[in-house]
């Protein structure tokens, strides 16, 4: 029989072990409530990220298609030789026009990003020409640019294009002095201007939209969705 001394050793290091067992069983349910808990709070916190700050544009100094007062503006950086631009006028531009533009709902602008070539800077200076003499005039000839665009910089957006264009399209606009614009870059700074701020604002690719301010992160292809964003901006969300 083993002496009484060694039991009571025995018994006092089992009761150390299953205290041992216990604090470690409790810190490992510490330890994963913590994580546990961070996890949630990081999913919280990635949930509720705040609205970015929308972005300030001259809506007053760019061309509209709308009514300016609509509660939505949408504001285009585009440039005239980019075919996803031509994809997205012919496309989807006319479902905004007939879904909200012609409701009131929507006022789209349009600002040019001309990165592509030098048929995409000389198509913005004589669309800026129209514009300025008529803002009406102006879509109809932003539409037949993106209708008759030709492959990249092979020198179609020639002065003398862009001129026979605005003939043939009737516009109720001064031919002689949209071929002036064209020849001495009237609205040069202008339209550098509008590229500089694409530029600011981290615009990379064309087409970009930005509605209320905000850059529109979806595709542009994918009409539903961009639907749906514009209804949250309707309903205030």
């Amino acid at each position: 029989m083993p002496p009484k001394t060694t039991k009571n050793a025995l018994a006092k290091r089992k009761a150390e072990q299953q205290k041992l067992q216990q604090q470690l069983k409790r810190r490992r349910l510490i330890w994963f409530s913590t994580v546990g808990l961070l996890l949630i709070l990081i999913i919280v916190v990635l949930t509720i990220q705040p609205k970015p700050k929308p972005v300030e544009f001259d809506y007053a100094a760019l061309p509209v298609l709308g009514q300016a007062d609509a509660p939505v503006k949408i504001v285009e950086f585009g440039d005239y030789q980019c075919p996803s631009c031509k994809h997205v006028n012919e496309l989807i531009k006319p479902e905004l026009v007939k879904d909200y533009i012609d409701q009131g709902k929507v006022a789209f602008y349009f600002m040019n990003l001309p990165f592509i070539g030098s048929d995409s800077f000389t198509a913005a200076l004589a669309a800026q020409s129209v514009y300025h003499q008529s803002n009406d005039a102006f879509w109809k000839y932003f539409d037949a640019i993106f209708e008759r665009q030709g492959e990249e910089n092979n020198g179609w957006a020639s002065p003398e294009f862009l001129v026979n264009l605005a003939k043939e399209l009737e516009l109720p606009i001064d031919y002689d002095l949209l071929q002036k614009d064209i020849a001495e870059a009237t609205y040069q700074d202008e339209v550098q201007a509008q590229l500089a701020r694409g530029d600011k604002l981290g615009v990379d690719s064309t087409p970009t939209f930005f509605i209320n301010g905000i850059e529109y992160a979806g595709n542009l292809g994918d009409y539903e969705t961009l639907k749906k964003t514009i209804d949250n901006e309707l309903a205030g969300e």
